[in-house]
């Protein structure tokens, strides 16, 4: 088994085998907007569970202008952000999920994405969806193998 493999497999082994005290939730910073019913990610184990990001300023649910390039930079910043919060890096995510309005943007998209990894993509799926958050164009979201230190 690969890496990747390696680490899904750890993934479902870890949500299967925890207990509520092996479960870790970071609240959503607080914004401008409505208070929303999900955390900003969930640790289990070597885990981290990232909520979907979509191209809003911080602190705001205003989405950044410009379409699907400065969204695409904006959800890629929040999830580098949300990632190092929690003590790892880009390079540490496995597997991300990308929402897209419009399937056309998929190479849009890409053109910004690939900026934000050294070597290694995570593993990734991409589909286009019938409506996001905020009339927004794309929406990521990922996991991360972060090992505790």
């Amino acid at each position: 088994m690969n890496r990747i493999g390696n680490i899904a497999f750890a993934a479902l082994a870890a949500v299967s085998t925890a207990s509520a005290a092996d479960i870790e939730y970071f609240a959503r910073p607080v914004t401008s907007g409505p208070a929303l019913p999900f955390s900003e990610a969930v640790r289990v184990g070597d885990m981290l569970f990232l909520s979907g990001q979509v191209g809003v300023e911080p602190g705001t649910v205003n989405l950044v202008p410009g379409g699907i390039g400065p969204e695409t930079h904006r959800v890629m910043d929040s999830i580098k952000a949300t990632v190092e919060k929690r003590g790892g890096s880009m390079e540490q995510l496995v597997k991300c999920t990308v929402f897209l309005a419009d399937i056309k943007e998929w190479p849009a998209f890409n053109d910004v994405y690939r900026g934000y990894f050294k070597t290694n993509f995570p593993a990734r799926s991409a589909f286009a969806a019938s409506g996001l958050a905020y009339n927004a164009r794309v929406e990521v979201e990922c996991i991360a193998h972060l090992p505790k230190r």
